[in-house]
Formats: structure tokens, C-alpha cells, sequence
């Protein structure tokens, strides 16, 4: 299955960004007449920041960005893991949400950040100071989404969720085949933890993980590490972009997940009697 990974560059007007992101999926298609699957990263249609986000929040589907979507989706036949926008909801409140779209354009996914990102870190090593906190202006989603393209099931998470063993465990014991995280991961974090998150997740729930993000801006009020990356069950990086607007094109063996599974059985192996990661809700 072919896979695109669109890492781009989000300016502060919405109109270029979703038309970007649209120029990238054409490109990626006429390129890859196989091109199945198109990911674009965290909030690319509007800056990520806690200033901003109710700024560019959209309903879903109603919005124009997931109108762009759905015919983009529909018009080239291919599956578009559409990165994350702010929606928002009925009664106002506001979620970093990804939406998922069939070749039909058709919504067939749509996953709320469950993790915010709050933190503050104060030490100036290894990762550089920082602070961010999502949830004052985001609520967190409850749901886990898990969608089915070409008979491979695919869990969604957004960036911080990917530091969440339990999610991808519970992905893992949905029969999912592979992750992708649409993440705008931070440029002091990324060096330390972004490639290691990836190769963690793939190698304990023997499975593809995917995580794009948007090209670096070095005068964005939040500045993204780049370096979109998709990993083997192996836990072996299969490529990474750069900083830069970037589109990666892979190709994902869906035999690995089977072949992995079966040579180091540890799913069977683990002492589920001692020990076990369940969903509550």
C-alpha cells in the first residue's frame, strides 16, 4: 500500500493552507497513480497555538476544510488521514480533532486529541525549556478511532497521544496494523524523544506507526520539529523528511505486522493473569 506523508508549511491564512495541502495531494497522486493513503500534519490549515485555535475552529464536517476533504478525497479515490483542525462542537467547546475520509468522501474517522499537551518544563537540558497548556482552550476527547482502509485496520492519535503506551496497546488489541499521529511535535522536544516515541510504539505493539508533521517555521509563535518518519514493526525507521516542506512517499508491506507477530509472539506471551491494559470507556 502506498503511503504519502505531506509535511507542510502553515502560515497564518487558512485559505493558503488548505489550498497547499491540496496542491501536495495532486502532486503526491500524479506522481503515485497507486497512492492510497495521504496524511498532512497536525493543524495545517491554522497555527498551532493556544492563541489561535479558537481563531480557525471549524465544525465538522460542515466546515470548509473538511468540504475540501471530502472532494479532494472523492475526486482522486484516495484515503486522506487529514492531519488535525480545531473543531467545534455544538455546545461550543473545542477539540484538535482529525478526520479521516474514504475514497467515496465519505467521514469515515474522527479522532479527538485525548492527551493535551500541557507542560512546563524548566530544565535547560536535555530538551530546552518550555510551556504549553492545550486544555486552556481545547477540552480532550474520550473515544478511540479505529478505521479500516484496504482490509489493514489503523488506530489515530494526535502528537501527544503517541507518548501514551496504554493507547497504542489498546489499538494494538483492537487489531490494528498500524498508527499514525498527525503531530506538530516541538523543535527542542524532537531531537531527544520524536524518533524514540515512533520506534517505541512500532516495536512494542509490533506494528507500522506514521507521524507527520508541519515543515519547520522558525518565526512561528510554536515551532515544529519536522522531520515527519514512518516506522517498521521492526522498530527500524523507513524514512524521514527534513525540516523543510517535504512529501514523502513509502511503501507499507502489511505482510511485516504478520510475519513480526509470528517469529516474537509477545502478544500471546504477555502474563495477562499479572497484568493487562483494558478500555474503560
Amino acid at each position: 500500500m502506498k503511503f504519502a506523508l505531506c509535511q507542510l508549511p502553515v502560515g497564518q491564512d487558512p485559505t493558503t493552507n488548505v489550498n497547499q495541502a491540496v496542491e501536495a495531494i495532486k502532486q503526491a497522486k500524479a506522481k503515485n497513480p497507486d497512492l492510497k493513503v495521504v496524511v498532512l500534519p497536525e493543524c495545517f490549515n491554522g497555527p498551532y497555538g493556544e492563541e489561535y485555535f479558537a481563531q480557525y475552529a471549524e465544525k465538522v464536517p460542515q466546515g470548509p476544510t473538511c468540504q475540501v476533504l471530502s472532494k479532494l478525497a472523492k475526486s482522486l479515490g484516495l484515503y486522506i488521514i487529514g492531519g488535525t483542525i480545531v473543531e467545534q462542537a455544538d455546545g461550543g467547546d473545542l477539540y484538535n480533532t482529525c478526520t479521516v475520509w474514504s475514497p467515496e468522501g465519505k467521514l469515515i474517522g474522527k479522532h479527538r486529541k485525548m492527551h493535551l499537551y500541557d507542560i512546563n518544563i524548566t530544565s535547560a537540558e536535555p530538551v530546552g525549556s518550555s510551556s504549553f497548556h492545550e486544555s486552556s482552550a481545547l477540552k480532550p476527547g474520550n473515544e478511540f478511532t479505529v478505521v479500516e482502509i484496504e482490509n489493514r485496520k489503523f488506530g489515530i492519535g494526535i502528537c501527544h497521544d503517541i507518548r501514551f503506551e496504554e493507547l497504542a496497546r489498546i489499538y494494538r488489541k483492537e487489531g490494528c496494523d498500524m498508527i499514525v499521529y498527525p503531530a506538530c511535535f516541538c523543535y527542542k522536544q524532537g531531537p531527544v524523544q520524536w524518533e524514540l516515541l515512533q520506534r517505541s510504539r512500532a516495536n512494542d505493539n509490533q506494528l507500522f506507526v506514521a507521524a507527520v508533521g508541519p515543515a519547520r517555521d522558525e518565526n512561528a509563535a510554536f515551532i515544529s520539529y519536522g522531520h515527519s518518519m514512518a516506522v517498521d514493526p521492526w522498530g527500524r525507521v523507513m524514512c524521514e523528511a527534513g525540516e523543510k516542506r517535504e512529501i514523502v512517499i513509502i511503501d507499507i508491506d502489511f505482510s511485516m505486522v504478520d510475519e513480526v507477530r509470528k517469529q516474537i509472539p509477545i502478544f500471546e506471551q504477555r502474563r495477562t493473569d499479572l497484568y493487562d491494559t483494558i478500555k474503560k470507556h
